[in-house]
Formats: structure tokens, sequence, C-alpha cells
């Protein structure tokens, strides 16, 4: 076929004579184009800042001109660039802008960290540990009141797990809470108690409770932008092009405009503005409203879009809060003495309703932390109700984590048209204690990854990452290639059980899990999500094949470089393949770096 012909095929006969070269051709490859019939080709090209088309070597290299960047992909695998659609991405780039903190598996290194603490920071003053999940401390369990006591006695110590806490003598006196205390604001809460009707340390949902004082550097504007690109450099060297951030407040909002204003958001960002749930409702409605007339939202950017709101609806299956339909059951792990307790629910059932039917109406994609079943049927009845007013699939109402689910579940949402943003990698660093409380029979349907794909709900998966820079050093891990292994295998670390391998699904449902499903999830599936003509040009270029590799080998596969938009933002520095060998370029790769910002940007 002449170039004529070919031009024909791929951009029809208007016009012709107007195309210009594309700008870079990647050739002799694996293209695994995620399209509707997950083809895959040799070459992909690209014109500005959008997928020229794909297809064979030749046919690509035929819309080359003098100028083009020609890169020999040398057999390497190219997949869009991927999404993570749950972060806190300017609070996890923070998380260690004060001091640096350790790895903590256990208990002893816990108290290890708060002894060190103790020596630095004044008497008298407090030392906060954040998102230390019981659920990956080796004994299982909170540090006790006494233990705390013995680490810091001249100090008030937080042991923050998600929305509880373990607290010591100190903390717990200057809060007030003694024998006898019963939380008197209407919100909820509980404060667990001994035998003896002594508060053991253990505060649910408590946090406004505690009068804890950050005694931390605070940081400007611009350092809060700075940190963020640092952790987006690394973002872009784990092949996320995407994230969602799902509860932005309104300073994570302004960092990222200044990051954008300073050209260096090299990340495409959608943004759940954060509503708080527990707030009096008409609190809650001003909030949508400011949301619905925020300029970031009336006008479409695919770089940086507010198109949602998020809510809290249950506490953490981390922490032992998650709503649940039955009972958790008595637990040494989660410090839960009493045996009807069944969780946290944060919101009643009318002032969810009526806050998703306003976000609804506003075209604003509500979602809300909802972790345990009860949580999870809680919203789809919400969502529910609305439908009964107006049609809600075109707005895909979201569930935000949906571990715990049903059958029931499951029906609805896809009737409904509802979605979800889930964290595989939860399944695997939480997945041996879950079995220790709940059982096999409970856990059928935690993460049902099949159950959904069967089933035609749209899922898609994310980190909820929260803290430190690190794709996998982070609490919550965000290498999006360690979370497919997880899809692939579902098996919990310390076991060497696979949590119900009905559940698992295949190599190509993993990546559109983190492409084209994540993209659906964001209403941005017709501009990413897959490699096809007139879609923005965000691709990666992977150090082996992810469909083919060992199955063991997904969770270690790199990425040797990252394109957002036709631009090359990272660029492995040093051959990152067992060959010893990088794809063959005429033109170096362009390395991310975090830049200097000012406000006047």
């Amino acid at each position: 076929m002449n170039f004529a012909s070919l031009a024909v095929v791929l951009f029809g006969s208007a016009g012709l004579a107007q195309q210009a070269p594309a700008d870079a051709v990647l050739y002799n490859g694996k293209i695994v184009t995620v399209d509707a019939k997950f083809s895959i080709t040799q070459a992909i090209a690209i014109r500005g800042d959008r997928i020229a088309a794909t297809g064979t070597s030749r046919a690509m290299l035929a819309l080359a001109g003098p100028n083009t960047r020609k890169i020999d992909l040398r057999g390497r695998t190219v997949l869009p660039g991927l999404a993570d659609t749950h972060t806190h991405a300017v609070g996890a780039a923070m998380f260690e802008f004060d001091h640096a903190v350790p790895e903590m598996e256990t208990i002893a290194d816990v108290l290890a960290y708060i002894r060190a603490r103790a020596r630095v920071v004044p008497e008298g003053e407090w030392i906060f540990v954040s998102q230390v999940f019981i659920t990956r401390l080796r004994e299982q369990r909170f540090p006790t009141r006494a233990e705390l006591d013995q680490a810091a006695p001249k100090h008030p110590v937080y042991f923050g797990t998600g929305p509880d806490a373990s607290l010591n003598s100190l903390a717990l006196q200057k809060a007030g809470i003694g024998k006898g205390y019963e939380i008197t604001d209407g919100r909820p809460g509980r404060v667990e108690k001994d035998a003896n009707g002594e508060p053991n340390g253990i505060v649910r949902n408590g946090a406004r409770l505690i009068p804890y004082k950050n005694t931390g550097r605070k940081p400007t504007r611009e350092e809060k932008a700075a940190q963020l690109a640092k952790l987006i450099a690394d973002y872009n060297a784990s092949g996320i092009t995407s994230i969602c951030d799902r509860n932005a407040g309104d300073e994570e909002v302004a960092v990222y405009e200044l990051l954008l204003r300073a050209g260096h958001l090299n990340v495409r960002v959608f943004l759940n503005l954060a509503v708080d749930g527990q707030a009096p409702l008409e609190d809650i409605r001003r909030r949508i409203d400011y949301a619905a007339a925020h300029p970031l939202h009336r006008t479409y950017s695919n770089r940086l879009w507010l198109r949602g709101i998020k809510l809290f609806l249950d506490g953490g299956m981390l922490t032992g809060s998650a709503y649940m339909r039955e009972p958790w059951g008595v637990s040494q792990v989660y410090s839960i003495t009493d045996p009807s307790y069944r969780g946290m629910r944060y919101i009643p059932a009318d002032k969810l309703f009526e806050a998703a039917r306003q976000a609804l109406r506003n075209n604003l994609q509500p979602t809300a932390h909802s972790v345990g079943d009860g949580a999870v049927h809680a919203l789809v009845e919400a969502y529910e109700r609305v439908n009964a007013e107006f049609p809600v699939r075109e707005h895909r109402p979201c569930i935000t984590h949906c571990n715990f689910m049903s059958p029931e579940a499951v029906e609805k949402m896809a009737k409904l048209g509802i979605v979800a943003d889930i964290q595989p990698a939860w399944l695997e660093r939480d997945g041996a204690t879950l079995m220790k409380q709940f059982g096999d029979a409970r856990l059928s349907y935690f993460q049902p990854y099949k159950a959904l794909e069967t089933a035609g709900v749209m899922v898609g998966g994310g980190s909820d990452h929260m803290q430190k820079i690190g794709s996998m050093r982070s609490i919550n891990p965000y290498n999006p290639f360690f979370s497919m292994w997880v899809m692939l295998a579902r098996l919990p670390r310390w076991t060497n059980t696979v949590l119900h391998p009905e559940q698992r699904v295949s190599r190509a449902q993993a990546i559109r899990f983190y492409t084209i499903q994540n993209a659906f999830l964001t209403f941005e599936e017709k501009e990413k999500g897959s490699l096809e003509a007139g879609k923005l040009a965000d691709l990666i270029v992977l150090d082996r094949d992810i469909l083919t590799c060992p199955e063991a080998q997904v969770k270690s596969i790199n990425v040797l470089s990252t394109w957002l938009g036709g631009r090359e933002v990272y660029s492995k520095p040093s051959p990152g393949n067992e060959n010893g060998q990088r794809p063959r370029t005429a033109n170096s790769g362009q390395k991310a770096t975090s830049g200097s910002f000012k406000a006047s940007e």
C-alpha cells in the first residue's frame, strides 16, 4: 500500500495535504492498545499531544518527516498511561516534610519510634503517629495504653490509624476522657472501655475530641507544590499519568493550581472536593453549591478538573470500624468487646440521600468512603432513591473502597450504573488479618473482581495513597503493577492461601482496571485510557511483556519511559531490563524535575 492509500485508511480522503508529519513514532514494539478488541500493534505515531495512528512499523514510519523523533522499541511492550483513581497526593507528599518516618512492622517498631520522638519533642507536647495500620503489624493489634505510657510517659501520644486511634494516659487526660465519659456533641464516635469501665485508650472516630497540636514545621504553599512535584515525578516513574484526588480540600486545590501554572503538573488530575458529611445538612448543601460553581468545574480541562465530591460514610477495615451488615465479632485484633458491634456509620440515610441528590443534580459525581458491606448497601440504596426521581446512570455515581460486597449489591450497581474505585493492594496487605477476623465465608465477596467484571460493573483501581514518596515504600503502595499482580494472584502476605480464587481475573482485565476503566470512572474514556487515534498521547514503555512474563514478575515490572500528551516526562536513567537494552532514539528523553515555584507564577 502506498502512502496516499495508507493516508486514506488512517485519516479519510479529506484534507490529506494538510496532515503534518508525526512529531514522534515509536516502532518495532508491542503496542497494547486496550481498545474494545484489546488489539495489539507494532507502532504508534504521535502528533502534538494526540495519537495520530497505530499500526505496523512500516505504516507509522511512513508518517514521519525530517524532524520526527523515531524510537526503536526493540520489541518492548507499550501500554496506555496508567491511572490511580484514589490518591491524597498533597498530604502524601508532605508526610515526611518535618522528619523522616521509618517503616513500622511491629509494636516494637512503633514504640521505638515514639521513644525517638520523645527525645526531640519538648515534654508536654504531642507525639503523633499517623496511619500505621494494625492489620499490617505482625502482632495485629493496637499498641495498648500502658505500652504508650511506658514509651513516652511525659508526652501525650496519639497513635492514629485511619479514623480510629489509641491514646496514652496523658492524651486521654488532656482530652478530658475518663471513667464515665460520654460523647455529647451528637456526632458519631465511640470510646472503648475495659472491664472496669475505664477508657482503654481506643477512641473511634474521635479525632475532633482530642486537642492535638501539630508541633512540626509549617510549610508554605510553594513548599507544598515543590514536594508534590517530587511525588508526581515518582508517579510518572511508576507509569502513572492520571490520578484522582479523592478528598481535596481548598488548600489542596490551590496547590494543584499553583503547580499547573508553574508548568510542573505532569499528571492529569480529577478532583473530588471534600465535603463533611457529618456537618449539618445546610452546610453540606452550601459546600456542594460551592463545588458546582467552582471555575475548575464549570470548564472541562484534561489537566485539572473538579468533577466530584467526597463524603465519609463509615470507618475502616484496617481499624475495626467499617460498617457491616453483621456484627464484627469480639476481637483482640481490633479491641472489640461488644458482640453486637457492627462498626461506625457516620451519615443517616435521609442526609446521605439529600447530599447524593444535590450533587447529581449539579452534574457532580458523588462518592463516599464505604468500606463495610453495610456502608456499601447504604450508599447503593441512596443512589437507588435518587434514581427513582431521575436516572443516575449518565452521572456515574461512585462508591469508594467498596471492599465488602454482596451479590445483591453487585446486581444493583450494574442496574443503576454505579461505578467504584477499589484498592487491590489491600487484599495483599490486610487479607491475613481479615481471614483471621471474619473467616473464609464472609470474605467470598471481598473485592470480587470477577463477579464485578461478569456483571458489567465499571470498576477501577486506586491506591488510597496517603503517606510517603515511593511506590512500594508508601504505607498504601501505589505501584500499579503490584496491584495488578494482586488481582491475578489474590494471595495475602503471611499466608499460602489464595483468597477466593474464583474472583481472580485475566491480565487483560487487570490492565483495563488501570487504563480504560479508570478513564470511564472520570468520564474521560473518549479522551484517554486506550491508545487510539485522536486520544491523548499518554503511554508507557515497559521493561518486559506484561501479557507473557511469569505471573510472579508482574509485580516487578519497571517503566522505561512515560509520556504525557506526547511529551516524555520520565525516562529511566540507567538500563532497566535484563538485557541491558533501552529503546533506541535519536534524542534523549526529558527527565521529570521538581522545579521551583512562586506564588505569582
